[in-house]
């Protein structure tokens, strides 16, 4: 049995098609096809259920992709401890992020890859299912994201920050010379938000109801950069964390003003899989993490924008 017939295994059960999976592993079709059959023969199991097209792995299958992820992952592990050994990291740390952190992972991955110059970091925007599985099938090494989802499972986190609700809105609007604003008033501004299946919108959503309030948002996008895209112009404001003022600012002609009441949310962080080895890059990314000070980092520059008034 060789490693890369299991590669090309855990490629077929992510492409769940016999042509996109060779073309991921650089392979043609009929090699990649001839490798797997090799390895049904080499095990004695039926693997892939096959018809006119891939329909999915067998019972046996499904116990053999287990192993072969974990097989690779203790594989990956050994490279990246030997490369440790003769001088330093190498390899690529694979980070998944939820949309909401992404604007602040460059707080993490540069001085990631200022401390080891010889590992490169491959970073995903994931939603918080997809960094779940990809934490679970050791597709990840590590993950940004909220600390109280219940669909972590052996894993370890690491706080982070704790997402602070802002109302971004035009100066010269009803709410651009206030101090403060309540979420009622905010819901009855012209707003962009994020979409509703997005973990921050059903947050904010709570915050506006919890005020008697509900958001009826113009413009709604999946991202925060397309967020952002409509905000100069003085028309839309936005109910914002304060972790985006970090890679986007106040846009000009814009104030960030502190909404009274549930003006905080969940905690975010770095998780990284319960795992035996450890994954070498994930146990310097939690090094870097630990000393960051990323929490501070933020406060700090809401502070800034805020002029000492909250």
């Amino acid at each position: 049995m060789l490693l890369r017939q299991l590669e090309y295994l855990v490629a077929l059960a992510r492409e769940r098609h016999f042509a996109r999976a060779a073309a991921a592993c650089y392979v043609s079709q009929p090699s990649l096809s001839a490798a797997i059959r090799r390895l049904e023969h080499e095990l004695d199991v039926p693997i892939v259920r096959r018809g006119r097209r891939y329909e999915g792995l067998t019972p046996e299958g499904e116990v053999v992709l287990a192993w072969a992820h974990r097989i690779l992952a203790e594989r990956d592990a050994l490279r990246q401890e030997l490369s440790a050994l003769r001088g330093g990291l190498t390899g690529t740390l694979r980070l998944g992020v939820v949309p909401t952190a992404l604007p602040v992972a460059s707080l993490l991955t540069t001085p990631f890859c200022e401390r080891h110059p010889r590992a490169g970091v491959s970073l995903e925007s994931l939603s918080s299912a997809q960094i779940t599985h990809g934490l679970a099938e050791f597709e990840l090494d590590a993950a940004m994201t909220y600390l109280d989802d219940d669909t972590l499972r052996q894993v370890r986190r690491f706080p982070l920050y704790e997402e602070r609700y802002m109302l971004l809105t035009p100066v010269d609007g009803p709410l651009g010379a206030s101090d403060t604003a309540r979420w009622s008033q905010a819901a009855a501004l012209s707003l962009c938000l994020l979409s509703p299946r997005m973990r921050n919108r059903r947050i904010i959503d709570e915050c506006f109801a919890a005020d008697g309030a509900t958001a009826a948002p113009a413009i709604e996008t999946d991202s925060v950069a397309g967020l952002y895209a409509h905000l100069p112009g003085g028309r839309w404001s936005s109910v914002i964390s304060h972790a985006w003022l970090h890679m986007f600012g106040v846009p000009e002609g814009m104030r960030v003003v502190p909404l009274t009441g549930a003006a905080h949310g969940p905690r975010v962080g770095l998780v990284v899989a319960h795992s035996e080895p450890e994954s070498v890059l994930a146990e310097a990314l939690v090094a870097v993490a630990r000393e960051a000070g990323v929490r501070d980092a933020l406060d700090e520059l809401l502070h800034s924008y805020l002029g000492g008034r909250g």
